[in-house]
């Protein structure tokens, strides 16, 4: 998979999952941005997903 191929199918998860994510929203709003962005990143089944995929373009 190519650096453009890769960064689309990133696109298309967030696109998909993440931009009306009510837990996203939930926790911005409770306990705010920086729980809300730790948590996608390292809790979230999309998050860990995106984070495999972007790690192939370093």
């Amino acid at each position: 998979m190519n650096k453009k191929e890769t960064i689309q199918k990133i696109s298309v998860l967030i696109e998909t999952y993440c931009e009306d994510c009510l837990l996203k929203k939930h926790f911005r709003e409770e306990k705010g941005k920086r729980y809300a962005h730790s948590f996608c990143i390292n809790q979230c089944t999309i998050g860990e997903k995106i984070k495999q995929i972007g790690e192939k373009l370093t």
